[in-house]
Parts: structure tokens; C-alpha cells; sequence
């Protein structure tokens, strides 16, 4: 899961990068870049850590130019370690590319064997995102009449593309001297949305991984790029699009609307916050049709995500809502936080409870979706040592029990506690009195009601169907023991805050002549 963000405006573009960067955090944690381009030349910054712990004044200074892109990062390929893969990637050849990465490569290992041997290019990090850029780099020469470049060169490049990568990509790129191209994978997964604001000075462009970020930088959506399609906004604001995908089909991630977007967002025509709302709507049915009977005094939200579904809940099943935990906005998410220890320890670190909502009361608490269940196991404890007498859970979202290979850490099936494990054992295994999942038809339901041109949805972590249709057992065993692999720990200065520049990056490239 990342975050990106491109731009072509009429002005310098470095605070609007940082600022948009800054409202798309929640999708990265772990890494942030911007570069910018001025005067046939590149500018970057990037390093691990939170985009206010990045950037610095000093850098944001060499940041100049009108136009450029941001990224930020939660590494589900490659390392969560390695300052070297946070993004953008540049290749200089041809013209100079930079390139900002959503998603994941399901078959990044033949793409590095094909371009060693074939293409003749490097990889020098374990990156699926810089595989891509090279692929693309490829393409791109390819596509190319000796040495000029045009708008029909460029759509075949993605065109190439898209027939050589598979698996789930949103993808936005610098070409030096000629702009901004922007695309998504043929099944539309990882979200990407166009905006447009009109100046005096001209039209100006940006594209982002959530609409959240146009409304807060004073952009009008325009509509989502659509799978298979690329935009190309050159550096005088000129808009083209095409689409590049011999075949589509318009999937778009079920978990974006579950959990991973934020609820002011509006993906593919849909409001994230309304879908939630259904979400709720539909468990609630469930609900009275297969526990009659439960008694509840009270429903209680899970922050933050949850919150529209259980107030859904409460509303439909003519029960008080009520706010019992109050969260540290200072801890991260727990979900992209790495190591079972780790994610144990901060879940009392990010939730406290107001013991009066709970104490002698029969509750429900609700909460997006059920991944480890280490979290749901310390809610309930918290809940029963608030002095409730009853725990119910309900889930917004079904029982996970696939690994997610399109870009979100759902990485070993040992560690989803739904993989093995039927609805009343997992109840057990988290100490609640009753658990309700939502019904997956019932989920799609929740969001297709927003638009019902949405036909499919990518719902693998579900119900292990991958729609791109490429990934086999041995794969997800290569992925599986991939990420069970032992990572290396991050040492004390590794965690964003620190006062020097140890691992952060700060590149001025030359994209043209000689510097």
C-alpha cells in the first residue's frame, strides 16, 4: 500500500507535493520522496520515515520547478529497511525517468531474468517499483523514431507495458523535458484519480491515489483514470489520454473501501464513507437474522475506520452508539506496523477505553475487518476489563483467509487467524461472546449500490480468487516463505525522528548535459 501524487502546474509545486504527501500518510509510514523537475533538470529528496520527518526546510528549498511528483510508502516488496527503495526510482536513459509506484508485480523475478538477459538493464535494489521503471525505460526506447519523442511513443511504451507486467499497478512518471504520465493496471486495482484546477496563468494538472488529496489542495476532480488507460499532461499543461490495455476488466480493490482509503475519498465514482455506512446497513440485517436473541446494550465503534459502519448498525438495529475508545493519534496504525511484538504492544499504547460506556453493559463492538486478530483479542480484553459484561464483535468486512498479492501485507496464511480456523473457533481464539462477519456478496452489495457499474471487484484476501489469473500455489508459497523471512532490525536512528541525515537521500540529477 502507498501513496502517490503528480502534478504540472503554473507555479513551484514543492509545498504542494509536501502538503498533498502529508494527506495521503495513512496509505505509507515508512518512506516518503519527492522530485520535481526545473530547466531540464531533476530534483529529489527522499528517506525513510514520515513525510514531516523527511523533509526539512534545506530540502525543500532544492526542490524547485512547476512540476514533479511525491511518493509514499509501505513496503509489501522489497525492504522496509532499506532507505535505497524508498521512491521515486530514476533511470537516466532514455531522456531521464522518474518514477512513483502503487501496487505489486506478481511476476517482478521473470521481468529481472528478461531484462538482464534480454534488455540490458540492471536492477539494483529488490523493488518490484524499480522493475517497472525499467520496464517502462525499455519500452519506452523502443517505442521511440531515433530520437524523438512523442505522445503516440509514450501510449505505445505503457502499451508495452502493460502486455510484459502483471499484478496491480498505479503509476505516475517524470519524463525529463516532455511531462507528466500518469497510468493504471488493466484491471483498475490500485485506485488513481485525475484533478484540475484553472488559474490565470493556465490549467493545472494532478493526479493522486485518493481524491482526499485534490479537495485539500484545491483541485476539482475530474474523473478516476480509467484501467488500462495513460494520461499524459505535458509541462504546459496539454492533456492527453488514451487507452493502452488490449483487454480490461474494471476490479478495483475491495480493501480500499474496507479499510485502507480514507473515508472523505471518492473511489471509482464511489464515496468511501457512504460504502462503509452499507457496510453497516447489511451487517446489521445479518445480524437480526442470525442472533434473534443476543441482548446488547450498546454499540461501539473500533476507531477510526469502523465508525460509519457501527453507527449503520446502531441506527438499523434501534440501539444507542456510543464512543468507548479514545485513540492516540500519535501511534501508528497497527496494521502496517511490522512484528507481531510490535503490533501487540502499541494496540493499549493506541486505545483507551471510557470505562463507564462499557461497565455492566452487553456490547458490540464493531470494527472494519479481522486480519491477525491479535488486536481484536487485546479490544475484547479491554473491553471486559472496562467492566462489560457481554463482547460481541462484528466485522464490516468477511473472514480474511487469503494472502493479498497485489499490494497490501496480508503476507503468510499462518498469520490470518481466519485461515484455518471456522467463525465460532476464531470467536474462541478472541474471547468474544458472539462474532458476525459480513457476507462477501453483501459487501460487494455495500459498494456496487454506489455505482452499479462496478460488475467485479478484487476480493483474493476473501476468497482466493486473483483476478489477473496468474498466481499458482508455488507462487504464493515463494511469497509466503519470502516474507516469513526474518527482517533485520531497524537500528535506534532508523525511525524517522532522528536529527541527522543518515539514510535519507538527497539527489540533484542532471537530465540533460553534463553538471
Amino acid at each position: 500500500m502507498c501513496g502517490i501524487l503528480g502534478v504540472v502546474a503554473t507555479s513551484p509545486v514543492n509545498q504542494l507535493l509536501y502538503d498533498g504527501l502529508q494527506v495521503l500518510q495513512h496509505r505509507g509510514q515508512d518512506a516518503a520522496g519527492i522530485a520535481t523537475s526545473e530547466g531540464g533538470r531533476f530534483h529529489m529528496h527522499k528517506g525513510s520515515g514520515l513525510v514531516r520527518d523527511v523533509f526539512r526546510t534545506r530540502n525543500m528549498r532544492n526542490l524547485q520547478g512547476n512540476w514533479g511528483i511525491g511518493h509514499v510508502r509501505y513496503p509489501t516488496a522489497g525492504s522496509a529497511y532499506n532507505a535505497a527503495e524508498a521512491q521515486p526510482f530514476y533511470v537516466n536513459s532514455p531522456f531521464g525517468l522518474l518514477l512513483a509506484h502503487n501496487g505489486n508485480l506478481t511476476n517482478s523475478e521473470a521481468l529481472k531474468r528478461e531484462m538482464f538477459l534480454s534488455d540490458l538493464r540492471h536492477i539494483n535494489t529488490s523493488s518490484d517499483s524499480e522493475v517497472l521503471l525499467n520496464v517502462l525505460a525499455h519500452e519506452l526506447q523502443a517505442a521511440c523514431k531515433g530520437l524523438k519523442l512523442d505522445e503516440d511513443a509514450v501510449f505505445r511504451a505503457v502499451a508495452g507495458v502493460h502486455r510484459r507486467c502483471r499484478g496491480a499497478y498505479a503509476v505516475v512518471v517524470m519524463i525529463s523535458g516532455y511531462g507528466l504520465l500518469a497510468f493504471r493496471d488493466p484491471y483498475g486495482i490500485r485506485p488513481l484519480v485525475i484533478g484540475r484546477s484553472d488559474t490565470e496563468a493556465g490549467s493545472e494538472w494532478l493526479v493522486a491515489s485518493e481524491s482526499v488529496a485534490l479537495d485539500v489542495l484545491g483541485y476539482k476532480l475530474v474523473r478516476d483514470i480509467a484501467p488500462g488507460e495513460a494520461v499524459l499532461i505535458d509541462t504546459a499543461g496539454h492533456f492527453h489520454s488514451r487507452q493502452c490495455a488490449d483487454s480490461t476488466v474494471h476490479a478495483p480493490c475491495m480493501f480500499e473501501f474496507v479499510y485502507l482509503a480514507r473515508p472523505d475519498s471518492i473511489i471509482d465514482g464511489v464515496s468511501v464513507y457512504e460504502s462503509r455506512m452499507k457496510m453497516g446497513e447489511f451487517l446489521a440485517d445479518k445480524m437480526k437474522r442470525t442472533m434473534p436473541h443476543a441482548h446488547i446494550d450498546v454499540v461501539i465503534p473500533i476507531p477510526d475506520s469502523s465508525r460509519p459502519s457501527a453507527m449503520q448498525m446502531a441506527q438499523r438495529l434501534d440501539l444507542p452508539f456510543r464512543e468507548g475508545f479514545v485513540k492516540n493519534r500519535y501511534i501508528g496504525r497497527t496494521f502496517i506496523m511490522p512484528g507481531q511484538a510490535t503490533r501487540k504492544k502499541s494496540v493499549r499504547q493506541k486505545l483507551n477505553t471510557i470505562h463507564q460506556e462499557f461497565k455492566g453493559k452487553s456490547v458490540l463492538l464493531v470494527d472494519d475487518s479481522i486480519v491477525r486478530g491479535t488486536t481484536s483479542r487485546e479490544i475484547v480484553n479491554m473491553a471486559r476489563e472496562a467492566g462489560a459484561t457481554k463482547v460481541y464483535l462484528a466485522s464490516a468486512a468477511p473472514p480474511v483467509r487469503h494472502a493479498n498479492v497485489y499490494g497490501i501485507d496480508m503476507p503468510t496464511r499462518a498469520e490470518l487467524i481466519a485461515s484455518d480456523r471456522s467463525d465460532d473457533e476464531i470467536r474462541r481464539e478472541i474471547g468474544a461472546d458472539g462474532l458476525i462477519y459480513q457476507d462477501l456478496d453483501d459487501l460487494k452489495a455495500s459498494v456496487r449500490a454506489l455505482n452499479p457499474a462496478l460488475k467485479f471487484f478484487e476480493t483474493s484476501c476473501f476468497d482466493g480468487s486473483y483476478i489477473t489469473g496468474d498466481i499458482t500455489a508455488e507462487y504464493l508459497n515463494g511469497v509466503e516463505n519470502q516474507r516469513g523471512a526474518v527482517q533485520p532490525a531497524k537500528s535506534d536512528s532508523g525511525d524517522g525522528g532522528h536529527d541527522d541525515d543518515d539514510g535519507q537521500l538527497d539527489l540533484n540529477l542532471a537530465s540533460g548535459g553534463g553538471r
